[in-house]
């Protein structure tokens, strides 16, 4: 639920959420669609589907537990190196960086004085890691680049890294090392875009199922019909959704 979402927007969807799947088993048991359902609010829909078959993993590879190894969290559906060192530091505080872009802004800007690839940023976290206690340093590192060394005001005052950060050092004259970085790309335009019009369809299919005739309007695309099938298409081949029934047939939540 924290891939991309702030933690305020997520803290009543993590309380329903294990309420309605209390254990990993509890979820793997659950149609996709009653995972989908619950996730109403949170964007990003596809996550919603990878936990489902995350769970489905884990209860039938794992003993229905999560994995302590990377290699193993990254097997699962969803979760990339980001995520499999987050959970292998703030569930097993094992002594691994999670590097995500707040942390990469946060290091270039204050350790570096450059620009950062991912690449870079991981590699230069891991060489900073203080054995023992790096579950505090990754939560420190992700409190500064949220509140503090944030993109577009930092509050380089009330910085405790102010003293050596060789940004403020350079007085902040140079071009911003965070601006240049990889990671400061902006996201593609999400108004008019086809992650836009699937999200309707998603969200219209949480409420109910949809005739064929019905789709491009639920995806807010009336005049093109199809653009709205080819959305279709592609969530009938992730196993979001499947048609059933004939003479029109209906799309519906897998």
């Amino acid at each position: 639920m924290l891939q991309q979402t702030q933690v305020d927007r997520v803290v009543g969807y993590y309380t329903a959420f294990l309420s309605a799947f209390p254990s990993v088993a509890h979820c793997a048991r659950a149609r996709p669609a009653e995972v989908v359902r619950l996730w109403s609010g949170l964007g990003y829909n596809r996550r919603a589907l990878n936990l489902h078959r995350a769970a489905v993993m884990m209860a039938a590879d794992y003993g229905g537990v999560v994995p302590e190894d990377e290699r193993a969290l990254r097997s699962l559906p969803g979760v990339g190196p980001y995520t499999a060192r987050a959970v292998l530091s703030f569930a097993f505080e094992a002594d691994v960086a999670p590097v995500d872009t707040n942390v990469v802004r946060v290091l270039a800007r204050s350790v570096a004085g450059r620009p950062l690839a991912l690449r870079e940023a991981q590699a230069l976290a891991d060489r900073l890691l203080p054995a023992g206690r790096t579950w505090e340093f990754n939560q420190a590192m992700f409190d500064l680049g949220a509140t503090v060394c944030t993109a577009a005001r930092p509050a380089c005052a009330r910085c405790p890294l102010r003293q050596q950060c060789r940004w403020k050092r350079s007085g902040s004259t140079v071009p911003d090392p965070w601006r240049a970085s990889p990671s400061a790309r902006p996201q593609a335009r999400f108004d008019g875009s086809d992650r836009q019009g699937r999200g309707r369809l998603v969200d219209a299919l949480r409420r109910a199922d949809i005739s064929l005739d019905m789709v491009a309007t639920a995806c807010g695309w009336p005049d093109d019909p199809s653009r709205a099938e080819r959305i279709c298409a592609a969530l009938v081949a992730e196993g979001f959704a499947e048609w059933v029934g004939s003479m029109p047939p209906r799309l519906r939540l897998q």
